[in-house]
């Protein structure tokens, strides 16, 4: 798969549609890498021009922020924005709400004024504009199906219903947690906790969100955050439910879905 770079685009004078911001997550994690691959591969299915910054990417500085680092956090942040400014980027699509949430609501403060989409919202922009055909023999039809909300994609920027429209492109049945939109729960991850030492206390919250999954009955858990991805798949194994539960991202589902026709 080649996935041009900003800078190999620009150099042969074109400007991509999107710029896909990868993020730390996506570009070294090997769970995440493989929703990297997955988004792209629908980029690439769909016929969008998009580039990524590759080795001009830095962190966002969301955990530096989050865990109170505020001057490395406006040092990534001036270092990314200028970069992106050079670009002349308009555009930012991220697998990671982390990085969707700071860039559309925390960069405008430092003069990084984009637009930038969570690539839920994405892909069901795509579903709808008809630019993604899906096969009918898909595996996820009439699977259950239930989906986690991200702290930052839902209560933090109210995006509820892009990623379970998708799922509900895929013919799946889609069941819902008891805790779920605006009274979701945590995975546990979340404010910089993935980094830092976990406190005092009687249960991990991963546990008792994956149980909560689990509970539905369900076959997969969806998730949209590499960070809910890795909680909830440590909770799935401590579970000992990692043969009949699997946890994707909705990026990963939809690219099993892909019709091979163009």
């Amino acid at each position: 798969m080649h996935v041009p770079s900003m800078a190999e685009m620009i150099a042969a004078g074109e400007t991509p549609e999107i710029l896909f911001w990868v993020g730390c997550a996506g570009s070294f994690d090997q769970r995440a890498q493989k929703v990297t691959k997955a988004f792209a591969t629908i980029l690439q299915h769909a016929g969008i021009k998009f580039a990524i910054l590759g080795k001009e990417e830095m962190c966002t500085g969301d955990p530096a922020r989050r865990a109170g680092n505020e001057f490395l956090f406006q040092m990534m942040a001036y270092q990314n924005i200028q970069t992106l400014n050079m670009y002349e980027v308009k555009k930012i699509v991220t697998i990671c709400p982390h990085c969707f949430n700071i860039f559309k609501n925390e960069y405008p403060e430092l003069g990084g004024n984009f637009e930038v989409m969570h690539h839920t919202t994405f892909l069901q922009q795509l579903i709808d504009e008809g630019r993604i055909k899906l096969t009918d023999a898909t595996s996820f039809k009439g699977k259950k199906i239930t989906y986690h909300d991200s702290c930052y994609l839902g209560r933090g920027n109210g995006i509820y219903e892009a990623p379970r429209k998708v799922l509900e492109a895929l013919d799946a049945e889609l069941v819902e947690m008891k805790r779920c939109r605006k009274f979701g729960m945590c995975c546990g991850a979340g404010g910089a906790q993935m980094f830092k030492e976990e406190e005092k206390g009687t249960t991990r919250i991963n546990l008792d969100r994956s149980a909560e999954a689990i509970e539905t009955g369900a076959s997969i858990v969806a998730a949209a955050c590499p960070f809910c991805n890795t909680m909830l798949t440590d909770g799935v194994k401590a579970a000992e439910k990692e043969d009949s539960v699997k946890v994707l991202d909705v990026a990963e589902i939809l690219a099993q879905s892909l019709s091979q026709e163009k």
